[in-house]
């Protein structure tokens, strides 16, 4: 049955509910369920929707149009979704008998939304969707350490890992974006027969489907309902440089004068974990740190901004694990011991879905990092980072983590972004490791992990970064060389990181940091000194033409400082990515949804990162309908075609427009 509400399509069979409604420009939100009533929830979809559909009734069942997108609802129940000039756009893998007018009538029996009932819970949910087109190509979906940027025929998992993070939205070829509106834990299958998402333990289904011309215009209407970054702070345009880890406020001082001795830029530096007496006290350790408000003093005068590191474990011994642990601020295991994770302690983990909570570590965040003039700071272990990741054991304020799990990075963000909002500030950005559907409207700038430091490794996040970017998710950056390892007196390495410091130079923010080899003689006995600190990661560490190198690059994105500022304002304005896929800029060259391996930086610069060892020539792509300059030689050439350029190991192949 059908009913025609006001602005919307009711459908009900056999116990479950389909209601389908317009939710922003050219666009609906579909939702199903099978209790009494519809599950309350936005989850990301937190803009109001206004747009006004028109509806009429067909042959076969009702239509739904609003702006560029149509949905046709079959008496059966099945859901097909068209844009203004009758092309397909989506359709339900619907296999059954109820719909005899349907050409894949079929006595397979397989429902397009099926609710499998839990036994004393809710539903495992899938929902289906036919592969339309064999060449469709889709991309976003979040971060996965994988080289692909077309994603069709990959199978995610729709989970929270370190270096791994889900945001379930889709852009396909064909004119669609999806959002999967839901946390829960679960699966995507972009298969070439039928596309799946799925939830392991969930109310309802809840999916937004838009329609647009051409890649911008589906990122930007994206954008509009599900909320666009903060202003960038003029600090997250230059340079950061950090490592795992400085010791001691004398250690960091010393690095951050050397650099404006040598006239370097430098706009921030990191103070990273165990700077803490013990997880879960969030302030300075007075051992080592014996004066925090006279070193952001210094910084301040210096022209340098200080991040601080931000764990959300909280141990046993600590101070404040009594009053969490009876207010019920922690993350709770249904089964077996009481913990989280046991890296340099027995931790549990802060439930940031619950909000008293959130004001509590806000709360001592403030007191003892933010009173001091400390404003950004690198909320790490964002997934969060289980020691085993039983995500059917752990249990949070706003339910299961198999229901819920994949909010928690946003609301780790939330816990901050709240609070310096509170506190008058403006432009906020903090680091983040992990993120979900509208994480970016709390200024979360997410990078890529504790990832390898290998060639294979950087072709990764270039994937990464790209699909992040067409998730939503426009600020992303990655530690410049790798995290794990690497030797600076390595010449294998230092080739490397000059290849991954070249790309830093194009990223929306251009970060140095990872855990070298060796590691350097434990400094003190307590707190946080058993985590010990690897080698130096600062760019004269690697040898003189390595450091010439990184002087021509940090000129050179300090030069870029007005355009990136620009292309920041775009992302907070528009919801535009900073980091776009060829197909982006130029959707009607076909063989720019072919290259996987450059990007446009914004509209005007065209980068092809060096990700192979031993390359000194790179084969490009230049999109026609534009001519490019070699940024490097001057030399102009027409788009359209392919060029070899030369890229010895002081150059990466980068060409602006026009």
């Amino acid at each position: 049955m059908i009913d025609l509400l006001n602005n919307a399509l009711l459908y009900r069979f056999g116990g479950e509910s389909l209601r389908i409604e317009p939710w922003g420009d050219n666009a609906v939100r579909v939702r199903a369920w099978k209790q009494v009533q519809m599950p309350a929830e936005d989850w990301a979809l937190t803009e109001p929707h206004s747009a006004e559909a028109q509806i009429r009734e067909t042959e076969t069942g009702y239509s739904l149009t609003n702006g560029k997108l149509t949905v046709h609802l079959t008496r059966g129940g099945k859901l097909t979704a068209y844009n203004q000039n009758g092309k397909k756009l989506l359709e339900e893998y619907h296999r059954n008998r109820r719909d005899i007018l349907d050409p894949n009538c079929s006595a397979i029996e397989v429902e397009a939304r099926e609710f499998k009932p839990i036994p004393g819970g809710d539903y495992r949910l899938t929902a289906r969707f036919e592969s339309l087109n064999p060449k469709e190509k889709l991309y976003g979906m979040g971060q996965y350490q994988q080289p692909y940027l077309d994603l069709k025929g990959a199978d995610l998992e729709l989970a929270q890992r370190n270096s791994q993070v889900s945001v379930p939205f889709l852009l396909s070829s064909l004119g669609y974006g999806l959002l999967w509106n839901n946390p829960a834990v679960g699966r995507a299958v972009l298969g070439k027969n039928v596309m799946s998402f799925e939830a392991y333990a969930t109310k309802g289904l809840d999916y937004w489907l838009v329609a647009g011309d051409t890649p911008r215009e589906i990122e930007t209407a994206y954008a509009s309902v599900t909320g666009t970054v903060p202003m960038m702070p003029e600090y997250g345009l230059g340079f950061w440089q950090c490592k795992l880890r400085y010791q001691t406020q004398e250690e960091l001082l010393s690095v951050a004068r050397e650099y404006k001795r040598r006239g370097l830029p430098l706009d921030l530096i990191v103070i990273d974990f165990f700077h803490w007496p013990k997880q879960g006290e969030w302030k300075f350790d007075p051992t080592y740190w014996p004066d925090p408000k006279a070193m952001v003093k210094e910084l301040q005068e210096l022209g340098v901004e200080l991040m601080v590191s931000i764990w959300p474990t909280v141990d046993r011994t600590s101070e404040n694990f009594a009053e969490m642990q009876e207010k019920g601020y922690l993350v709770r295991c249904d089964r077996g011991m009481q913990r989280n994770q046991d890296f340099m302690g027995e931790t549990l983990f802060y439930d940031a879905t619950n909000p008293e909570a959130r004001a509590f570590v806000w709360g001592k965040a403030k007191a003892n990092y933010y009173d001091l003039g400390i404003r950004v700071f690198w909320l790490d272990e964002a997934e969060p980072e289980y020691t085993v990741y039983d995500f059917d054991n752990y249990r949070y304020y706003l339910g299961p983590n198999l229901q819920v799990g994949n909010l928690y990075p946003l609301d780790y963000a939330r816990t901050f972004y709240d609070g310096m909002e509170a506190a008058g500030q403006q432009n906020i950005v903090n680091l983040l490791r992990c993120a979900w559907a509208g994480s970016q409207k709390y200024g979360a700038l997410v990078w890529s992990g504790d990832i390898a430091s290998s060639f294979r490794s950087l072709k990764n996040q270039l994937a990464a970064g790209l699909n992040m970017s067409l998730a939503g998710i426009p600020w992303w950056t990655t530690d410049i060389g790798g995290f794990h390892g690497g030797n600076p007196s390595d010449p294998a390495f230092r080739e490397l990181f000059v290849r991954w410091f070249q790309w830093g130079a194009f990223l929306p923010v251009m970060r140095l940091h990872g855990d070298r080899e060796p590691k350097q003689p434990q400094v003190g006995t307590t707190g946080g000194a058993t985590c010990l600190s690897g080698a130096p990661n600062e760019v004269w560490s690697y040898g003189e033409a390595v450091y010439e190198i990184c002087k021509k690059y940090l000129s050179l994105r300090e030069s870029m400082r007005d355009y990136t500022r620009s292309l920041m304002a775009a992302a907070h304005e528009h919801g535009e990515p900073v980091m776009r896929p060829l197909f982006y800029e130029f959707p009607d060259d076909p063989t720019c949804w072919e290259v996987e391996d450059q990007y446009c930086y914004g509209p005007d610069y065209l980068v092809a990162p060096i990700l192979e060892a031993g390359q000194r020539v790179r084969r490009v792509y230049l999109p026609r309908g534009a001519s490019w300059t070699n940024l490097d030689t001057g030399e102009t050439f027409p788009g359209g075609q392919w060029v070899d350029v030369p890229a010895p190991l002081d150059t990466m192949p980068v060409f602006t427009r026009g």
